[in-house]
């Protein structure tokens, strides 16, 4: 099939540590001009007593190492990257170009609030978009990740609780929710009260109503993802927010799966108070990797005062400022003001679609998921049978039953598809359905992408009943074969020491 995965060279690649040799270097300095200096006259204790144990390698070595290492990587620029609930839709190369204008890239964060007219107002006008996709009265760029946007939004609420003379502590979170919500609720000193969801895969009212009686006076808030992560839409939502603002708590929703209803539901209104933005999955900034984030919160009205500090606005003649006067702000969240370079592409992807664009990219992702859906039902169960959102999940237990005598068999689907060229979509999660395959297409893949990936699928299915080692063993045509796992998470080796260097 075009874009499968073949046989081809492959480089073992060294640690940048073992190779080169004494005084080799790759740069070409100036001969200093400063005195030489002891540091441990500056120092003291702290002034090392051997030199650094860094590589000294050529410009070559260095090249061609990074390049090798490159090569290794799994990209959404190289194929289909189906994993499930974090949308890792293609990044249009002209927000690549946006952010590197000189005017923006070249920016210093001190720069005086004359000098950066621009910046500001591009933030300014980039909050204003937001709001409007979402229902919502204002929003901060500040947060720097969805994690910390969940961590800025309970902070909000937990202020404005404060602000009315109370302080409940519990915080209702269904198990189709995000992993990171709980943990949020800890950092902010909050008491999680996990609660299942329905047989249908969403949310009961009964079930908030009920919690919300138990706890009397002391509900914060519900968190809850909409679509949720079993790629189903909470339809109760309503129902839901009127039953929470009754027993006196705030609605925070989770903003990571608005890629599926951009442009169609505004969560704001809804009843949702507050959420947070994951710009790398709903407005093509970079994702994963360890690099930048951008996680802007969005809140209604009452929560304005409590936003973190500064806030950009604009005076009445019209220039753009910082506006540090905030006596009720929960505070700076981050150095600075956020991840300019995130913001600067998500606005370029939101004025290049435009309100029928973005419309439009949910439309697609909701259509590709289903067709997913329905093109593989009939050979790896649907957890959740009826029309899905942006994702779809499978289960295994079927499968595992049928072949391998009970024994989940995800993984072995998981590792297989990666001789076959693709990326395996999530497994295991959500944990509420056995051996799950969690799928998320997107809207940026064509039909003809999915169906080789949909013909990958079924090929190792009759492989389960024609050649089940084959599976069970895979992956085959990679460098590594199949890891243990278990072994690596408990006994991690994650830093290189001389003694441990290859010989090679």
């Amino acid at each position: 099939m075009p874009g499968s995965a073949t046989q081809g060279i492959e480089f073992d690649e060294l640690l940048i540590f073992e190779r080169g040799s004494a005084g080799r270097s790759g740069a070409s300095l100036p001969r200093c001009d400063v005195p030489a200096i002891d540091p441990a006259v500056y120092f003291g204790a702290n002034a090392r007593k051997v030199p650094a144990d860094l590589a000294e390698v050529s410009e070559p070595e260095v090249q061609r190492h990074f390049t090798r290492l490159s090569q290794k990587n799994f990209s959404i620029d190289t194929a289909f990257y189906p994993l499930g609930s974090c949308t890792m839709k293609y990044n249009p190369r002209i927000n690549e170009w946006a952010a590197r204008l000189s005017g923006f890239a070249r920016l210093h964060p001190y720069a005086p609030e004359r000098m950066i007219q621009g910046a500001l107002q591009l933030m300014h006008d980039l909050e204003r978009a937001l709001a409007e996709v979402c229902g919502m009265d204002d929003v901060t760029l500040q947060p720097a990740a969805g994690a910390q946007g969940e961590l800025t939004g309970l902070m909000m609420i937990r202020a404005y609780h404060t602000s009315q003379g109370r302080s409940p502590r519990r915080v209702l979170i269904p198990d189709t929710a995000h992993g990171t919500n709980a943990a949020s609720c800890a950092l902010n000193g909050l008491i999680t009260v996990p609660f299942p969801s329905g047989p249908n895969g969403v949310i009961e009212v009964e079930t908030v109503r009920k919690l919300c009686e138990q706890f009397p006076g002391d509900i914060a808030a519900i968190m809850m993802t909409n679509p949720n992560t079993l790629g189903l839409f909470e339809s109760n939502i309503m129902e839901i927010a009127e039953v929470v603002h009754a027993a006196g708590g705030q609605v925070y929703g989770d903003g990571a799966n608005l890629n599926a209803i951009m442009g169609k539901v505004r969560p704001g209104d809804v009843g949702i108070d507050v959420m947070q933005f994951n710009l790398h999955k709903t407005f093509t900034t970079p994702h994963g990797g360890g690099g930048p984030g951008c996680g802007p919160v969005a809140f209604k009205s009452h929560l304005v005062p409590f936003q973190p500090a500064p806030v950009v606005a604009r005076d009445d003649a019209g220039a753009f400022r910082w506006d540090t006067d905030r006596p009720q702000t929960v505070g700076r969240l981050r150095s600075f003001y956020g991840n300019f370079g995130m913001m600067v592409r998500a606005y370029a992807y939101i004025r290049e679609m435009g309100r029928e664009g973005l419309k439009e990219a949910s439309e697609m992702a909701v259509l590709n998921a289903n067709y997913v859906r329905v093109k593989i039902a009939d050979t790896i169960a649907v957890a959740f049978p009826g029309i899905c959102m942006h994702e779809v999940v499978l289960t295994d237990k079927d499968l595992a039953q049928k072949y391998n005598g009970g024994k989940t068999v995800t993984l072995d689907l998981a590792k297989r598809l990666i001789d076959y060229g693709f990326h395996p979509p999530t497994v295991y999660f959500p944990l509420v359905v056995q051996g799950a395959l969690m799928i998320e297409p997107t809207e940026t893949e064509t039909r003809q992408t999915l169906d080789f990936f949909l013909d990958a699928l079924k090929a190792i299915v009759r492989e389960l009943e024609e050649s089940p080692e084959t599976v069970h063993k895979a992956p085959h045509q990679t460098r590594m074969r199949r890891l243990n796992e278990a072994q690596a998470a408990r006994k991690p080796v994650l830093r290189w020491t001389r003694n441990s260097a290859s010989t090679s």
